[in-house]
């Protein structure tokens, strides 16, 4: 197997570097103006020690990818409505970010505002997609070498749906330390995989994303120095929905992003359950990363299952998967 460092190798490193020098500086920087994390009431008790732990950390990996990206940009400019979606969803989580700091809360943007502006930003990568990409509506079935065309109406709305779901089910995910990072990582590694044969050129975004993950989770494992925010898990969720969809394979976002899938499935159901059963439970506390925090798990122990049931699933979607074989 044949490496090409420029495009395979070198995005890590640079993204890792950037994120890993710049994290020493903007965590002391983030304390002094008190920037931290403002948890909830309702969330696991263990959690209000978290309070006042810097936030926005997502910042360092934006910059991680967006720095290096530049030089990749004219020999590869596949990776151009991607690196749009991730810093484009990145900016949308940190004005949630800095409205929750400025009004000492953890709501920032209402549900009406996130939407619109997650609407907006979709709705260009479309365009994009359509117009200057030059794609189809096409999508592939997992585990098979069939696809389907959709007409562009339903693929529409269809994207809008893997869109919006996947960045919600990443911002869920955001909840213990090193979670969506360690998760996000394998996700990334696979990506990486697929993209040398089933999209030459989109190679560099991958392992800026696994770079900047990588550095990030030096001050981001537990007990964590600084979180992400909605800075960095909006995103995750910006990356790797357009990137599934580039590849004509948003399907395999049920697979590689099982975690994030369960992640918004469970408050779903907690949600819904509790309306039903007019204020009853169907788990301890939702998101499900909670529940099994709160029947005795730690926070590593969490992470370490949620990781590995992520390689498993992305080791079955690489042997199956075309580019795989």
């Amino acid at each position: 197997m044949n490496i090409d460092f420029v495009r395979e190798i070198l995005p890590v490193l640079l993204s890792f570097a950037i994120v890993a020098c710049i994290l020493p500086f903007l965590i002391p920087i983030l304390r002094k103006l008190k920037f931290g994390q403002t948890e909830r009431e309702l969330g696991p008790e263990s959690h209000l020690a978290k309070n006042g732990t810097p936030t926005m950390g997502g910042i360092a990996i934006l910059i991680g990818i967006l720095v290096p990206s530049l030089f990749f940009l004219r020999t590869c400019p596949e990776i151009i409505p991607v690196l749009m979606m991730t810093l484009g969803f990145g900016v949308i989580g940190f004005i949630d970010d800095l409205l929750k700091i400025l009004k000492k809360s953890s709501d920032g943007l209402s549900v009406i505002q996130k939407m619109a502006l997650q609407f907006v930003l979709t709705a260009g990568f479309l365009v994009y997609y359509f117009m200057v990409e030059k794609k189809e509506a096409i999508v592939h079935i997992p585990f098979t070498d069939m696809a389907f065309t959709m007409p562009v109406w339903l693929f529409c709305i269809f994207v809008f749906f893997v869109v919006l779901g996947t960045v919600n089910g990443t911002n869920l995910t955001d909840g213990l330390d090193g979670l969506v990072t360690n998760v996000t990582m394998v996700v990334a590694v696979f990506f990486m995989l697929v993209t040398r044969n089933a999209e030459p050129g989109m190679e560099p975004i991958t392992g800026l994303m696994f770079g900047g993950l990588l550095g990030f989770l030096l001050f981001n494992a537990h007990p964590a120095k600084i979180f992400m925010g909605d800075t960095g898990s909006l995103a995750i969720g910006g990356w790797l929905s357009s990137m599934c969809i580039l590849l004509y394979d948003p399907l395999l976002i049920i697979i590689v992003g099982f975690i994030y899938l369960v992640e918004s499935i469970s408050v779903i159901l907690q949600v819904g359950y509790f309306k039903l059963s007019h204020g009853k439970r169907l788990f301890k506390m939702a998101p499900i990363h909670h529940h099994f925090e709160l029947s005795g798990m730690s926070e590593v122990q969490i992470g370490a299952m949620f990781t590995a049931i992520t390689i498993i699933l992305c080791l079955v979607a690489f042997l199956s998967h075309p580019a795989g074989l």
